[in-house]
Parts: C-alpha cells; structure tokens; sequence
C-alpha cells in the first residue's frame, strides 16, 4: 500500500477531483480513467461506478469515504484531511465521486482546502446526472417549442426548512424545466410548494430512478402526484426528478 506518512523534503502528490458520471462506468471521460489508472490512493464515493474502481493499479490504496444516507458517515473535514496527508506523502491522489464534482460535489471545499496546504491540484469534470440520467431516459431538458432553460435544484433540505435557500415560488413562476437531485425523501413537500407557487397541478412529471444503470426506470405521472406515484413504486434513491412539459416526453420509449 502507498504510504500516507509525510516523507520530509520529498515531492509533494498531485489530487485530481474525477467526476465519475451518473453510474455507468462507460460515462467516465477518458481523462477520468486515465487519472484512476495513474493514482496511488483513491478516495471514493458511495455512487461512483463501481467497475471503474477495476482501473486502479493493484497497489494502490481504495479508501472509502461514502456518506450512506441514514448511516455511517465520512465528514468533508475529514475526507479534506485525508487528501492533504496522502498528497503530502508524496501520492497522487484522485478523489472519485459520483457525477461532477461541482454539482452538489462539494468539489469546491476540497479545491480551497488543497490550495490552503499549498497541495496542487486538477479537476477532471464529470457528466452530471442531472443531465446524463434525464437524457438516458428519453427526456431532454430543454426543447425547441416547449422551453428555452433549466433549472438544478437540491432537494436535501425541503421548502421551509430553516437551512433552505431555495425559492420554490420563483421556480414555480420561472418556466423552465426543474431537475430536483437528491429529492426523493422531500419529493411531496417540493410538489407541495411548487403548487402552491403557481405551478400549474397538471405540470408533466418524471422520476428517473437507478439512471443509467440496468435497473432503470422511470414514473410519470403531474407534479400534484408524482409523489405519491414515486412512493407507491418504492422508488428510492438514486433518482433524478424532471418537472416541466419535456417530462412527458418518452423520445427513446424505454420506460420500464
């Protein structure tokens, strides 16, 4: 195993934050898979694609640091300490999470931790799946006639909580096409206030559920019960929720 004990007067490690895509490890960029090969310690997430992790050279260290909802958890100060003492020790490190790691990713945190130690490091972005599983899904988020933007939006914290910083009103007037991530536990309070923000009850619908995976599927139903459709199908996460008039749309006619 590479060590992670600071060598004195040595070279100092590389850390290359790797999107690894929605979970096919076909979505991974070829700089991605490159960076994985190369790495002497790899920091991964519990949503990257697991069959990527088969790229890493045998010696290298696979430290996982995933954050498994309602259970254990690796906290981003210590997953920022573990990058710096590995880098220090003269490893280059890739840190491997689940889509880009600019988008819910945190990518940021760790960036400005690195440039605080004085560690160099690189970001490799990766295909979002609050683009790649929409689209896998026969659904695109903006379409000529129907709607000109798109809006990505968290849904771990719901309307109303105090941490919120979402102004769901503004959404439900904005005419765009919504992308909720990481919403399936508050998916009935972001209907809820949706609706109550103008959004139209009969909006079109879409929860992409294990996108891009074998296992995917998709519920449509209107936004005033995709909710309760997602919750009578036991959909679970990962999903991706699409609201807005291109979520009717089935334009690869894969549903399960």
């Amino acid at each position: 195993m590479p060590s992670t004990e600071p060598r004195v007067g040595e070279r100092m490690g590389v850390v290359t934050l790797v999107g690894g895509g929605p979970g096919d490890a076909g979505l991974v960029t070829v700089a991605g898979r490159a960076a994985i090969e190369a790495a002497d310690v790899i920091l991964t997430d519990r949503l990257v694609p697991r069959d990527a992790l088969a790229w890493a050279r045998p010696d290298a260290e696979i430290i996982d640091v995933a954050k498994v909802p309602g259970g254990r958890s690796t906290s981003q100060d210590e997953i920022n300490r573990l990058l710096i003492e590995a880098a220090k020790a003269g490893n280059d490190v890739v840190r491997f999470k689940g889509g880009d790691s600019f988008v819910f990713g945190r990518g940021g945190e760790e960036l400005a931790a690195c440039a605080e130690a004085g560690i160099e490091a690189r970001v490799i972005p990766g295909v979002s799946s609050a683009l790649g599983v929409p689209a896998l899904a026969g659904i695109p988020l903006t379409h000529r006639g129907l709607v000109q933007a798109f809006t990505v939006v968290s849904g771990h914290v719901p309307p109303g909580h105090s941490d919120s910083t979402v102004d769901w009103a503004a959404l439900a007037r904005s005419g765009s096409t919504l992308v909720v991530m990481m919403g399936v536990r508050t998916l009935p309070a972001i209907t809820d206030a949706l609706v109550a923000g103008g959004l139209d009850p009969a909006t079109p619908a879409a929860v992409v559920a294990d996108g891009t995976l074998p296992s995917q599927y998709v519920i449509r139903a209107d936004v005033a019960t995709i909710a309760a459709a997602a919750l009578e199908a036991g959909v679970g996460p990962p999903a991706v929720t699409v609201i807005g008039d291109v979520a009717a749309l089935d334009l690869l006619e894969n549903d399960a």
